[in-house]
């Protein structure tokens, strides 16, 4: 049973809407014309079954029914109940869900999530500690250009997915966005709706358990335009052939279509992709086949180099690597390419993991699955910052090579308009200009010395083409970037690149979804870590027989520095470094000792945090510094960038009088 108070704000809700769909109104229409008309002039009781049937008859019901189904406010969802009560799990992120504008042109899918079942691997699912967060499912899906997170649920064998979504469809690359799709024009939507399952631990670490793209058009073919699926979800990687578990899916189009289609042509239509998707695969292999034999008889030595043409994804498909990449816009997420990289930067960098021993396990995330986790590897951030380097306007291109010990690495180059060559390193957010070596010029020219910690480049590519580097050494400092040379970077045919990877192609990877912007609160969540970091240090000292007695000004002025450096990671320009010495100077007394340790994470777990901290001696001397008048200051800030992604700056401080 809901709260008295929730029971009170539902029908409170239910009001609002029969008065805004004027449904009293519609109810005394309804009685005059039946009495008027079915029980003529003379007096009859109407009991309240002919009234409902009369109101049913005109559609009335449905129309209201249809109204209160679609307020996807964070009211409804709340009031929901379910089966299992989640006591263990407290979603703290803000609600997203608003009400539905629907657009009375234009045609919906319906996808509701009714629960899941055969998780078997959560089947002994350790129940949480009282008061601790116990792990969680959080289901996303992407739709030509739409993005939605659903509400997270606890793990458990039978997860109590109870979501729904309305999916807008219609074509504008066929000139009638403004129009209706009808059936033949939904049939042509080849986008599938990606579903990615995302597995939150108990200490808040992320993990990928499916990523399934799900063909949707088989509700076309059903009468009243209404189905049930099972969808069965693959685990990734070396587990993509084994069931992770099955969701229970309703798919139904609004409004339906007046005909059918036939099940005979949905198949037909989806066989014949099949077909031309395999043909357009198996030329582009037949292709790729001959420009390699080519490039090897060029230099024998060419087999050793890393020309990567093919990279498989979560679901170890095998696609070739400029499907990866395409122009993304941030729209007013990002501002700049410089910001764009922090971004990047700012995502966490986890390799891919591999059963047992042996060597690193290779896989590319598409889109979706690395911006849900929050995290992937180098080639991920690569291809991320390589999209939004090209959404502006850049001439980018992600490089395979590898940097010291001759460990394969990836990042991303820009070519200016005047030839000059910019690496980005996509893990740390750094640039670095390069400029080649000649290897002829005699000893007393100067010859540049690189920063960069590249060694080899082999090849590299973007979304329209590819090429191989076939100088005569691979060698990133003697490398000339002229990629008009075709004496030094051997090309592919960009026809046979846009055969199997331009945008719509139904051999290419689905449009790449939009980003989202953060949902953490930078105050709040700054004072939370800021407080709990006090509760650590305080306890550290006392277990050290030091009181510590906290200087909230000084606090505050360490925010400047924190700010600066933010801006410094982001920018590449150091400013306000010299107010946030004289505050200092101020704030400190003749004759006292003024500390400071300033570190950034990736994550708001303040206990790590600590733990991280007391690692460096600076920090621990620090915390545990004794001297007269010793007062001990501690700032948090929290950056925040799209996809809730983070740079959280920490800086510990103490001043103290110094007695010799």
């Amino acid at each position: 049973m809901a709260a008295p108070e929730k029971v009170t704000e539902l029908k409170h809700i239910i009001q609002e809407q029969f008065h805004k769909m004027d449904v009293h109104g519609k109810i005394r229409e309804v009685l005059a014309e039946t009495i008027g008309d079915e029980f003529g002039h003379e007096s009859h009781y109407i009991s309240e079954e002919d009234l409902m049937e009369a109101l049913r008859r005109r559609g009335i019901v449905d129309d209201v029914m249809k109204e209160l189904r679609f307020l996807e406010d964070g009211h409804s969802r709340e009031l929901t109940s379910t089966p299992k009560p989640a006591t263990s799990f407290v979603d703290k992120r803000p609600r997203t869900y608003k009400k539905t504008n629907i657009d009375p042109s234009r045609r919906y899918l319906h996808l509701q999530v009714l629960g899941g079942k055969a998780f078997l691997e959560h089947l002994q699912e350790a129940e949480p500690l009282p008061g601790q967060v116990g792990s969680t499912f959080t289901l996303h899906l992407h739709f030509r250009n739409q993005r939605f997170r659903f509400k997270p649920v606890p793990c458990a064998c039978e997860p109590d997915f109870q979501d729904e979504i309305l999916l807008e469809l219609h074509n504008d690359s066929l000139g009638e966005g403004s129009r209706m799709a009808d059936g033949t024009t939904l049939l042509s939507i080849c986008d599938p709706v990606q579903m990615v399952l995302i597995k939150t631990d108990i200490s808040g670490e992320t993990t990928l358990v499916s990523s399934h793209f799900m063909e949707w058009r088989s509700v076309l073919g059903v009468y009243r335009g209404a189905t049930n699926l099972a969808v069965e979800l693959q685990g990734v990687g070396a587990e993509c052939k084994v069931s992770v578990g099955i969701l229970n899916v309703k798919l139904e189009l609004y409004p339906h279509l007046q005909e059918a289609l036939s099940p005979e042509i949905v198949n037909a239509q989806l066989t014949l992709e099949r077909q031309k998707t395999a043909e357009k695969e198996r030329l582009f292999l037949v292709y790729t086949k001959q420009w390699w034999r080519e490039y090897l008889q060029i230099r024998s030595s060419h087999s050793s180099r890393l020309v990567k043409i093919f990279a498989q994804d979560e679901n170890w498909v095998n696609r070739p690597v400029c499907c990866y990449v395409r122009p993304l816009r941030a729209g007013r997420l990002l501002d700049t390419p410089r910001q764009a990289a922090r971004f990047v930067n700012v995502l966490g960098y986890e390799k891919a993991t591999v059963v047992g021993g042996g060597s690193k396990q290779e896989q590319w995330c598409t889109l979706l699955p690395f911006l849900s986790r929050n995290k992937g590897d180098c080639e991920d951030h690569c291809n991320l910052l390589c999209s939004l380097l090209l959404g502006f306007g850049l001439d980018a291109y992600v490089c395979v090579g590898t940097k010291g010990k001759g460990v394969a690495h990836t990042w991303v180059m820009t070519c200016a308009t005047d030839g000059a060559i910019t690496f980005w390193e996509s893990l740390t957010g750094q640039r670095y200009i390069h400029k080649p070596i000649n290897p002829d010029d005699p000893p007393s020219v100067v010859q540049p010395k690189p920063l960069y910690p590249y060694r080899t480049i082999g090849c590299i590519f973007n979304h329209q083409h590819f090429f191989a580097n076939c100088q005569p050494s691979d060698s990133v400092d003697l490398c000339v970037c002229d990629l008009h040379d075709e004496s030094r970077w051997k090309p592919m045919s960009a026809e046979a690149i846009k055969s199997v990877c331009s945008p719509g192609s139904i051999t290419s990877l689905p449009p790449f979804p939009p980003l989202c912007s953060s949902l953490i609160d930078a105050a709040t969540e700054s004072n939370e870590i800021e407080l709990q970091l006090r509760v650590l240090v305080s306890e550290h000292r006392k277990d050290l027989g030091l009181s510590t007695v906290w200087d909230d000004q000084l606090s505050y002025l360490l925010s400047p520095a924190l700010a600066a450096y933010e801006i410094e990671r982001s920018t590449g320009i150091s400013a306000g470094n010299e107010e946030f010495q004289d505050a200092i100077r101020r704030a400190v007394p003749d004759g006292h000792t003024y500390k400071g340790f300033p570190i950034y994470f990736l994550h708001r777990n303040a206990r790590r945090i600590f733990a991280t901290c007391m690692r460096s001696p600076f920090c621990e001397e620090i915390i545990g510094c004794r001297g007269d008048q010793m007062r001990t200051a501690v700032r948090a800030r929290i950056f925040t960038y799209p996809e809730s992604a983070c740079a959280v700056w920490i800086m510990f401080a103490c001043k103290y009088r110094s007695v010799l």
